[in-house]
């Protein structure tokens, strides 16, 4: 069998293209799957376009794209983008901020929240309570008694430094009112700071 019966045998021209002989023969092959004898005579076909292409490209007659004359050298990647600097906080910070869980959140929220409203009805108890709860919670974290107790009372100290002015802001000086005072105030206001503290907090 010729080159040229070939050609004509797929449908093709000595123009065609690699994807265009092989789109042929496929089409070929499925067409007579039923027929051996046919399909034989396509693959023969296909088979001698291929070696002849193979001859004319040893011979310098095909020209070859460099893609596949040279597929190891695929060209560089571009380089990856820049990430945007992520804002990092100092190690004496992360070691002593903390994310807490939903439930690290919430049941210190409800222990306080009670304790704030023991807070109208006796402040110093509920005061004394809160700082037991926060350092409870805040050793349970990270198993530092002395550390909770810094934190404790300095959320203490914020607290009663806060909840003093607001008291005093909120009930004036000699006022009286049956439901608060400036000291149920200021504890109300230290369960919260101290709530803060012990979530947040390590």
């Amino acid at each position: 069998m010729s080159d040229q019966n070939s050609y004509e045998l797929l449908g093709l021209t000595e123009a065609s293209t690699f994807e265009e002989i092989q789109e042929a023969r496929d089409r070929l092959v499925g067409q007579y799957a039923e027929e051996p004898k046919q399909k034989a005579a396509v693959e023969a076909a296909y088979d001698a376009i291929l070696m002849e292409r193979l001859r004319l490209r040893q011979e310098g007659k095909i020209k070859v794209p460099d893609r596949i004359r040279f597929a190891e050298n695929t060209p560089e990647p571009p380089p990856p983008a820049k990430a945007t600097p992520s804002l990092s906080r100092p190690d004496w910070l992360n070691s002593l901020v903390d994310t807490p869980s939903r439930d690290d959140i919430l049941w210190p929220a409800v222990v306080y929240g009670g304790l704030a409203v023991l807070g109208f009805a006796a402040p110093s108890l509920a005061l004394a309570v809160a700082i037991g709860v926060a350092i409870y919670f805040l050793n349970r974290k990270e198993n530092k008694f002395w550390r909770s107790v810094l934190l404790t009372i300095g959320g203490l100290a914020v607290g009663l430094a806060l909840g003093l002015t607001v008291g005093q802001l909120l009930i004036p000086q000699g006022a009286q009112f049956a439901w608060a005072s400036p000291d149920a105030v200021a504890a109300a206001v230290t369960c919260v700071s101290l709530w803060s503290v012990t979530s947040f907090l390590r």
